[in-house]
């Protein structure tokens, strides 16, 4: 596919830099994969380079280590990334991303997808991160903020909403197009029409 084909979604360019964020628990991984394949773009999942064996995150054990492999991730003309590191992301890859589609689902979507999951990957023994496994029953202790999913995503919610409608009006993102999504009829609307779109099929240049 030419590579500088671009898809199109509600009339809207997409292009070939995304950047899929959201809460935890909303999905972020499984569209970011489905649009960087039907793109022909490398996926970049942020947890991936952020976590190390034994739980240990880059993100405060060595900020300007996760930049250089943020950067490195994101330095050709095409990707999907999926996560939020907000800080990192509009600092290291946000000055060329071209749309950046949000995940907004409601909390009780997410609180039930973050224990069905953990309890999933808990059973399968699913290796996540390095040689990082689920632990399902701390996500239960809302009282453990350093290991509790449940806490975060109810506490983090409200913070996300104001600080991506910010980045909706800040001029500093006026390149960006921002597309909110806020349901899973929504998410999956969006990633059916994109793999039907004549531009991704045809290669068809809209630059």
């Amino acid at each position: 596919m030419d590579a500088k084909a671009v898809a199109t979604y509600r009339g809207m360019p997409v292009g070939r830099r995304i950047h899929v964020t959201g809460n935890s628990c909303s999905g972020k991984s499984t569209l970011a994969s489905q649009l960087a394949a039907t793109l022909d773009v490398p996926f970049v999942e942020l947890d991936a380079l952020n976590w190390q064996p034994g739980w240990v995150g880059l993100a405060d054990t060595d900020p300007e280590e996760l930049d250089r492999r943020l950067s490195d991730a994101t330095a050709g003309e095409g990707w999907v990334v999926s996560g939020s590191y907000m800080s990192f992301s509009q600092r290291v890859f946000w000055p060329r991303v071209e749309t950046v589609v949000w995940l907004d689902l409601p909390v009780h979507r997410l609180l039930w997808r973050v224990l069905a999951r953990s309890w999933k990957r808990r059973r399968s023994k699913e290796l996540l991160w390095g040689t990082n496994y689920e632990r399902f029953w701390p996500q239960l202790k809302v009282w453990n903020r350093e290991d509790s999913l449940v806490w975060w995503i109810v506490t983090q919610q409200r913070g996300k909403r104001r600080r991506l409608e910010a980045c909706m009006q800040d001029p500093e993102w006026r390149h960006i197009s921002f597309l909110r999504l806020g349901s899973m009829a929504e998410i999956d609307a969006f990633a059916r029409q994109l793999e039907l779109d004549p531009a991704l099929r045809d290669g068809i240049d809209h630059a």
